[in-house]
């Protein structure tokens, strides 16, 4: 079940539609089709971000990762979600490629999620990559979420991290692995943001989670629509 927690993120979002780019509390509102002029693939709903979150829940020492894209997951054939985490030995990556971008966007180690339901943690420092546990991975209409990761996952003891409530995230869809071009989005732009820290889990509301989302998902297909 998700929690309290994505249900703000869902209606924060509602509410601040239309506002363009904001961040606040371990969560991004990012401005509908900011599509990098670089990418070279479909402009298409599901490869772009309007809303992300992270939560670092203290008592739990695990990780939450989610968003809210502006049409159904599933629409690109191929499409991947990215975050990618800085744990303090984080560097930007994508500079150095062709087309260079990505400045501003620091990382040491990238979680991937596929449309199969399947996905990996890749350290880059520790060289290990770990395939992620199908059912901690939920994609549904217009959401795509990892749940609970374990705080172990992310090896927190190796040396030059930073305390895990100081890990930092941003988020890129991307059309396939290879090149730079492929990367349709950045959340948030040119910067990373803290995880929000929750000591003590929180209630939970489906019902509320999912009236939320719903008109979430409304809106985002209609503004998309109208954007054509």
């Amino acid at each position: 079940m998700l929690s309290i927690r994505h249900i703000a993120l869902a209606l924060g979002t509602i509410l601040t539609l239309g506002a363009g780019a904001a961040q606040a509390n371990g969560a991004v509102v990012d401005a509908y089709g900011d599509f990098l002029p670089t990418f070279t693939g479909p402009a298409n709903g599901d490869l772009d971000v309007i809303a992300a979150a992270g939560f670092y829940d203290g008592a739990a020492q695990n990780f939450t990762f989610s968003t809210i894209l502006a049409d159904t997951v599933g629409t690109t054939p191929g499409a991947l979600y990215v975050w990618g985490i800085d744990r303090g030995l984080g560097t930007e990556r994508f500079v150095t490629g062709t087309p260079s971008i990505g400045a501003g966007v620091s990382f040491d180690s990238v979680l991937l999620v596929r449309l199969d339901g399947t996905g990996v943690f890749n350290d880059f420092i520790q060289g290990v990559v770990t395939p992620l546990d199908p059912s901690m991975i939920h994609l549904s209409s217009v959401t795509v979420s990892v749940e609970a990761l374990p705080l172990s996952l992310f090896a927190p003891n190796a040396a030059g991290f930073v305390a895990p409530d100081q890990y930092t995230w941003n988020l890129w869809p991307r059309v396939g692995l290879g090149s730079n071009s492929q990367i349709s989005d950045f959340a948030p732009d040119a910067s990373n943001l803290a995880f929000q820290v929750t000591a003590v889990p929180e209630p939970e509301s489906w019902a509320l989670f999912l009236s939320g989302l719903a008109v979430t998902g409304f809106v985002a297909r209609q503004r998309a629509r109208e954007a054509r």
